[in-house]
């Protein structure tokens, strides 16, 4: 047997700390064998509570069965691991040396296998080694003082490149960026977040993630019959659901008034507001408030939402954060004003959806600069290419050529996720982030904006929204 023994101190309370380190999932951000990790069974983290932990070992790979066999909140956690050739039982315990001072201490046994003691005696100052750098690792993760996000070279030489800027929105353009992904340990307990679109993929992802984190969350669905399954499978997945659901039409402005309205008049503070509710539609239809309906639930919505709720965003003693979901799709296009509402006659659902999402990447730009004073951070996102059930609807060809390198919806929404969580995410405002790092607006120099359509966009806003008919009924 090797036992390996170790005590931290971290500056978090003892909670965060031991919410934290029960994720084993964080493995990755932590300790520098592991390759990735992930939580083989539903529900809240508890005892019985298994993870599958890929670990480097010597020019190989080793994989680790862990489950939980013991926890008690804030003061212990107990996790046997099996693997090839050992087993481990890992201790860890916390205490509390004030309100953000916590000490933990960390034993882990390791027993080989019979037959295999000569290799244990051979390994046992690297597995202390090994042991060692992954409690400092621990602790480094567990201090928050991250830099602020910036572009690797790496990345801006392959933002030069179409064929190797596309090659970033694939699974294995979000596992080469999460080699290099900074630990995200922030506690999001008491911070209020508003999401919308959250019964599905991206957005249901997204509202997981932040459950688990400790968010206060508001989620804004269209579906009333959805609702209760939604939060059925929140509760499955993480053991809490939404604290509250807001119903609304996203679509039509009347509704997002009405949303707005509700939301001022409760009076609670937003820290977070994602706007991510969206769609892509094949084919063309009008609004009962009378515009295309890409335009109104794409562009028009998340403008008169955010506008609107800017007195719960604003005058936060940490900076506010606001987040568009936006696609990689808006790449192909070039912002147009009078190109943004599309007709009949030639309507392409991929073409509205695109130039809907340019124009928010410019708004988000726009909002970053006009509203410093604020302290508000404004940044963009687009998830590259994930398996949600809003692509296999409405793109079920480029689902079939793009299937093997798909990235699932955990994966596409995980920059949400950091830039509604990360202590580090709200130094940066007015830019557009994938897999962690702000990316370039533009692949082509022929979709650049002209100065005066960037003007022109909050006028167009304005004046189309004062156009429609708020009066009527969907």
């Amino acid at each position: 047997m090797i036992t390996l023994t170790e005590t931290i101190e971290a500056p978090r309370p003892v909670e965060a700390c031991f919410r934290y380190v029960a994720d084993f999932r964080t493995t990755v951000e932590w300790d520098a064998t592991a390759i990735r990790a992930s939580k083989l069974t539903p529900g809240p983290i508890d005892t019985g509570t298994r993870f599958s932990v890929l670990c480097r070992a010597g020019r190989g790979h080793l994989k680790l069965a862990y489950e939980i066999t013991e926890l008690t909140p804030y003061q212990c956690i107990v996790l046997e691991g099996r693997g090839r050739w050992f087993s481990i039982r890992d201790v860890i315990t916390f205490e509390s040396l004030g309100d953000n001072l916590t000490r933990i201490h960390y034993v882990a046994e390791f027993t080989f296998r019979t037959g295999l003691q000569r290799l244990a005696k051979r390994a046992e100052s690297g597995f202390k080694k090994m042991g060692q750098e992954s409690v400092r690792g621990l602790a480094i993760a567990l201090s928050d003082d991250n830099p602020p996000p910036q572009t690797l070279p790496e990345t801006l030489k392959k933002d030069r490149k179409l064929p190797t800027a596309l090659a970033c929105f694939t699974r294995h353009g979000y596992r080469r960026g999460q080699r290099i992904w900074q630990p995200m340990s922030a506690d999001m307990t008491g911070k209020h977040v508003v999401l919308t679109g959250a019964n599905a993929g991206l957005g249901f992802a997204t509202a997981a993630s932040l459950l688990e984190a400790g968010a206060t969350l508001t989620v804004v669905i269209r579906d009333t019959a959805k609702a209760e399954r939604m939060q059925q499978a929140l509760n499955e997945e993480t053991g809490r659901q939404a604290d509250s659901v807001e119903f609304a039409d996203l679509s039509l402005l009347g509704d997002v008034a009405a949303l707005s309205d509700r939301l001022l008049a409760q009076g609670k503070p937003i820290d977070v507001l994602i706007n991510n509710a969206g769609a892509l539609f094949n084919d063309y239809a009008e609004t009962a408030e009378g515009i295309e309906r890409s335009i109104a639930l794409l562009l028009l919505s998340p403008w008169k939402l955010t506008e609107s709720l800017l007195p719960l965003l604003q005058s936060h003693a940490q900076p506010a954060r606001i987040i568009n979901v936006v696609s990689g799709g808006m790449y192909t296009q070039k912002l147009r004003c009078d190109e943004l509402i599309m007709t009949a006659d030639d309507f392409k659902g991929s073409v509205a959806y695109a130039r809907a999402k340019r124009a928010l990447t410019v708004l988000t730009e726009l909002w970053a600069e006009a509203w410093k004073e604020h302290n508000i951070a404004v940044n963009s996102m687009h998830p590259g290419w994930a398996d949600t059930p809003g692509v296999q609807t409405a793109l079920p060809g480029f689902r079939r050529v793009t299937q093997r390198v798909l990235r699932s919806p955990a994966e596409g929404a995980d920059t949400i996720v950091w830039l509604a969580r990360a202590s580090e995410a709200d130094q940066v405002s007015g830019k557009l982030f994938l897999d962690r790092e702000p990316r370039t607006t533009h692949l082509r120099s022929g979709t650049q904006e002209k100065p005066e359509e960037r003007v022109r966009l909050l006028e167009w806003l304005s004046h189309t929204y004062n156009r429609l008919d708020l009066s009527a009924k969907g």
